[in-house]
């Protein structure tokens, strides 16, 4: 997979912008506010039709424009597919694939990947498990495209369902409430299957790298358990796993009722991550931490590459400056050969052979 030009209007700080890198690595080098990470955040979009900052879309749109247009192809070699997206500041977005209208983000999964290394990673193992939740779904998303559409079906049906137990509460009529609970049940039995096919590809590359990466000396393990049902081990199909799912949310209605929200389901599980017995999250040390997090991603991007048949674009955004030189030479020894964009403030902390770029005053130009 590889960028061959990207475009921006009214995206962030850039006005216009018209970028083509080399295939091989892109070291974007400015200072701290000079629109680096607004490239890799462009890129990201367009590959997954959200914001890699977590930023509501209003935001992506420059201050004073109505709307922000980024465009960009990327190519596998055999053939290449353009992408647009256009944000308004206020109203729905336009996606165009090859200048027609995508119908959803699996549309867009099925031609592009990417993969990215964020400054904010370390909260992958050391936050909520929301965010180990949106790793797994994002990986499920870029490996099988339908996940994504199954994931959103999901979060729709999630919505009503929790919309109308808030507006009646324990008022709620029951017949209702069996068709919103038979569709969360059939969506998060979907959604589940997927989540545990890709922990099963991941734990592998994940165990390996976390010693490669760092100075390991207990093994990493992780366990997935799932609201209502329990730790789940292995790989059952959605149909095995739809029964103990309905039977789970029809136990907790009382409580839904109570709380007026709905308590079991994909949206409440945790992968938990151990080092030994030692909890990842509370009890592991910030290097350890981590190093658990460059290995997710790494794991991610070669699950993806052999799912997929070609390598995700790579972005590394800012990641040298949080790594000693001991860890960041083991990281770029373990990164594989793709297309790789890399911001930094300072271009001698970025230990890559590669194109060098100059981001400043809304511009990229070669260094």
């Amino acid at each position: 997979m590889q960028l061959v030009w990207l475009e921006l209007r009214d995206f962030r700080s850039y006005s216009a912008l018209s970028f083509r890198p080399e295939a091989g690595v892109n070291v974007l080098v400015g200072p701290n506010g000079a629109g680096k990470t607004s490239v890799l955040e462009a890129i990201g979009y367009l590959a997954t039709l959200s914001s890699f900052r977590r930023a509501p879309e209003a935001a992506l749109v420059k201050e004073g424009a109505a709307a922000a247009i980024a465009r960009a192809e990327f190519s596998t070699g055999v053939g290449g597919s353009v992408i647009e997206v256009e944000t308004p500041s206020t109203g729905r977005r336009r996606v165009l694939l090859n200048g027609k209208r995508a119908q959803s983000r699996a549309d867009v999964a099925a031609v592009v990947s990417v993969v990215g290394f964020l400054p904010d990673d370390l909260d992958l193992v050391k936050r909520g498990p929301a965010y180990r939740r949106e790793y797994v779904d994002d990986v499920a998303a870029q490996a099988w495209p339908a996940a994504g559409t199954e994931q959103a079906e999901y979060e729709r049906a999630l919505r009503q369902r929790n919309a109308l137990l808030r507006k009646d509460g324990r008022r709620t009529d029951a017949a209702t409430l069996d068709v919103w609970d038979d569709r969360v049940g059939l969506l998060g039995a979907k959604v589940l299957e997927r989540r545990l096919a890709v922990l099963a590809l991941l734990e592998p590359e994940v165990s390996g790298l976390y010693f490669d990466l760092g100075e390991a000396s207990e093994p990493l393990t992780w366990r997935y358990s799932a609201a209502g049902l329990g730790f789940i081990g292995g790989t059952p199909p959605a149909d095995e796993l739809l029964g103990p799912l309905r039977q789970a949310v029809l136990e907790a209605r009382q409580d839904d009722l109570d709380r007026r929200t709905t308590t079991v389901g994909p949206h409440r599980d945790e992968l938990v991550i151990s080092l030994g017995d030692r909890d990842a999250r509370t009890r592991a040390s910030q290097g350890e931490q981590r190093s658990i997090a460059l290995g997710l991603r790494i794991a991610a991007f070669r699950v993806l590459s052999d799912r997929r048949g070609s390598r995700p674009v790579l972005l590394l955004d800012d990641v040298f400056s949080e790594l000693d030189a001991a860890r960041g030479q083991r990281l770029v020894g373990h990164l594989p050969e793709a297309q790789v964009f890399v911001t930094s403030a300072r271009s001698e902390e970025v230990p890559m052979v590669g194109a060098r770029w100059r981001v400043e005053g809304g511009e990229v130009v070669a260094a």
